[in-house]
């Protein structure tokens, strides 16, 4: 494996990135936050559409994306942005940020005056903050410190043969080097339940995740009666995946879960953005398959690297953690070269070998680590989508 170079933090995690992150309190103010990053290098802000007008389950869950966001270690220094009136008090949030030992900032809009000085106050704020930053170095860190999120999305039949198998391979590569990788889509593994738990690591485990996928089951029926053999499953089948070739939902289940490999086994479950322990090994992390919202779930649960496999396609990014593109659809990879990062498609064009595809994977894998930008990163493509729970009040 080649050497690897990240950023270590005083909490012991590391990172691969070293941003500057604005972050709103709240979506009312999601432009100011762009305003104040615009335009300034090593600088990232985040745009969503929670933190008021929440309650329960919904407003517990925002609030822990958004806190383990700003705790990301791909994140060196936080500023966050308030309106003054919401809900997600940013002062208290800044408090739970700094306690993981890297620099916070908070400023509100309502106690500076409007849009133009709290631009002003927070540009000010952000360039002593790059200015501080740059002072880190990468080192060399050790192959645990990956934390690998896996996913899919505008798949199709090549997804199935060769992609997903191939970060397969890197996944249980990353586990058996000491790292940690994560499955999610929890509609993606209906019908998948006893190849999972056979890889669980106590029966705790095993029924925790059955559990997961149960309550997933429950959800589709109350919301959703689209019926396969008479049973209510999640419609998850995208017209997308049906032109690919995928008709079920167990067809679509048994390609996805290959990509969470097949030796490692599965040493936890957690819920939607909730951070992964230290336990080498598969993590399940339970999320809804639309990517925008389960990559956002990835990030904020701590992967500071991200394989995307897509058969038909997406050009999806991420402002905090990077999101490698991988396809195994060679007409893809043509007609979507400026958003592919990796290219398989030998493997059904030109019988190259699943293990072969993944050693290089994983150099490529290593160079993103080290610091070369993935096609969103160099189109700046920076989507965020907070999965939510109930009504908006």
């Amino acid at each position: 494996m080649k050497k690897l170079y990240g950023y270590r933090r005083p909490d012991g995690s590391v990172g691969f990135r070293n941003w500057v992150l604005v972050m709103p309190a709240v979506a009312c103010v999601n432009h100011t936050a762009e305003l104040i990053a615009r335009d300034s290098p090593g600088v990232v802000s985040l745009h969503h559409e929670v933190g008021c007008a929440q309650i329960g389950a919904d407003y517990r869950q925002s609030l822990m994306t958004l806190l383990n966001t700003g705790l990301h270690p791909n994140v060196g220094a936080v500023l966050l942005v308030g309106l003054g009136c919401e809900r997600v008090d940013p002062h208290t949030l800044a408090g739970e940020i700094a306690s993981s030992g890297k620099r916070v900032e908070c400023i509100v809009m309502q106690e500076l005056g409007g849009t133009a000085p709290t631009v002003a106050a927070g540009k000010k704020i952000i360039a002593e903050m790059v200015e501080q930053l740059a002072t880190a170095s990468r080192e060399e860190v050790p192959p645990s410190s990956v934390v690998l999120g896996v996913e899919c999305g505008g798949s199709d039949f090549s997804s199935s043969l060769s992609s997903n198998p191939v970060v397969g391979y890197v996944a249980d590569a990353i586990c058996a080097a000491g790292g940690r990788a994560v499955l999610s889509e929890t509609t993606e593994v209906i019908g998948t339940e006893k190849i999972l738990t056979a890889r669980c690591a106590s029966p705790e485990i095993a029924s925790k995740l059955v559990e997961r996928i149960r309550r997933m089951v429950e959800y589709s029926r109350s919301e959703d009666r689209d019926e396969i053999d008479g049973v209510a499953v999640p419609n998850n089948i995208s017209p997308g995946n049906v032109r690919g070739g995928l008709t079920t939902i167990e067809e679509k289940s048994l390609g996805a879960i290959s990509k969470g490999g097949y030796t490692s086994p599965i040493v936890g479950v957690v819920e939607y953005a909730e951070r992964v322990g230290r336990d080498s090994g598969l993590w399940f992390m339970d999320s809804p398959g639309y990517d925008p919202e389960c990559t956002t779930g990835l990030m904020a649960c701590g992967c500071n690297l991200v394989l995307f496999t897509t058969g038909l396609g997406t050009p999806l990014g991420n402002p905090v953690t990077p999101i490698i593109k991988v396809t195994g659809n060679r007409l893809t990879a043509e007609r979507m070269r400026g958003d592919i990062d990796i290219d398989v498609s030998a493997v059904l064009e030109d019988g190259a070998s699943l293990e072969s595809e993944a050693a290089a994977m994983l150099d490529a894998l290593i160079d993103v680590a080290n610091g070369k930008q993935t096609r969103s990163e160099e189109l700046g493509y920076h989507d965020i989508g907070i999965t939510r729970i109930g009504p908006r009040l």
